[in-house]
């Protein structure tokens, strides 16, 4: 079983890691690559740091591991699914509308969690995740758009959400018995299988042409694969899975920010309100933690 760490360094890791996985679109925006290519090269570079992680972490083997097996594995093709169809929606519809569907994750997280795993929602967890939906909306207010020969480009975006909630769910499931190095290293093993084929079946370009698209594919692999997904993982061993999936809301607003700072991407004032519900309804969900204190489970009930 992971070790208990201290609630607000969970948090701290969470949000931390949410900023790291939103400066992905920035570097699979500069990849000289093909989209499934640069998914399969963020988790295939990560692979030899997430070794050392979980060979200088020395966790204890898995109690349950045949059941620890069947979450990681289900967490690598879910996270393998949130890439592909992410990078689908990003070819075949517009940004906003991508991104609008995308951060519906944390609704199948709520869904899965309270009528497949019977874990009770608190009231603040639901406002929250209402406050979080009208900030997502209004982050892409200005440039979301609906046209008929988008249809495919915002199903994916919609499967993209969907994936990312059961990737999210299976993570903490497999938090359960492992910690987070182990978890990390064999999930992101099955997710590079998995896009080394879609990579190869979509016959793309597959490797960079310069050193600096090597390097972009790098910084890819280290920022958002490595230092985001790996903080993710921690934190969803100690903090409600209900709360963590937030998370996909953070990643918004710091796409958003790097964006406007890289790209100068405009951000108007509905972006910033936008941007101000969210992080109220992360401040409105926080009691979670302070109650999760006292419940080694992580579970809370509703009140």
């Amino acid at each position: 079983m992971p070790q208990n760490v201290p609630r607000p360094l969970a948090f701290f890791a969470l949000v931390v890691g949410a900023v790291a996985m939103g400066c992905s679109p920035v570097f699979v925006r500069l990849a000289d690559v093909g989209p499934f290519a640069s998914a399969f090269w963020r988790v295939a570079l990560a692979l030899p740091l997430l070794w050392l992680w979980h060979r200088h972490a020395a966790e204890p083997r898995p109690a349950e591991s045949w059941r620890f097996a069947v979450a990681v594995i289900a967490s690598g093709i879910a996270f393998a699914g949130d890439l592909i169809f992410w990078h689908l929606a990003i070819l075949n519809t517009t940004i906003a509308n991508a991104t609008l569907l995308a951060t519906l994750a944390p609704v199948w997280v709520f869904l899965v969690a309270f009528l497949v795993l019977g874990h009770a929602l608190r009231r603040a967890e639901v406002i929250g995740l209402a406050a979080c939906l009208i900030g997502g909306s209004l982050l892409v207010r200005d440039s979301f758009d609906y046209a008929p020969e988008r249809l495919w480009g915002d199903a994916a975006g919609f499967a993209t959400s969907l994936f990312f909630g059961l990737y999210i769910v299976f993570i903490t499931h497999s938090r359960r018995f492992s910690g987070p190095a182990r978890v990390m290293l064999l999930s992101t093993a099955v997710t590079a299988i998995v896009l080394l084929c879609a990579a190869l079946l979509a016959g793309e370009r597959f490797l960079p042409g310069s050193p600096a698209g090597w390097l972009t594919l790098v910084l890819l692999a280290l920022i958002s694969q490595v230092a985001g997904q790996g903080l993710l993982a921690y934190a969803l061993g100690q903090l409600p899975v209900a709360f963590s999936s937030l998370v996909v809301f953070l990643e918004a607003i710091a796409a958003a920010l790097l964006g406007w700072l890289a790209f100068s991407e405009h951000l108007g004032a509905w972006q910033w309100i936008g941007g101000g519900f969210v992080l109220f309804g992360i401040w409105i969900a926080r009691p979670v933690l302070q109650r999760a204190a006292t419940d080694d489970s992580g579970r809370v009930g509703l009140q």
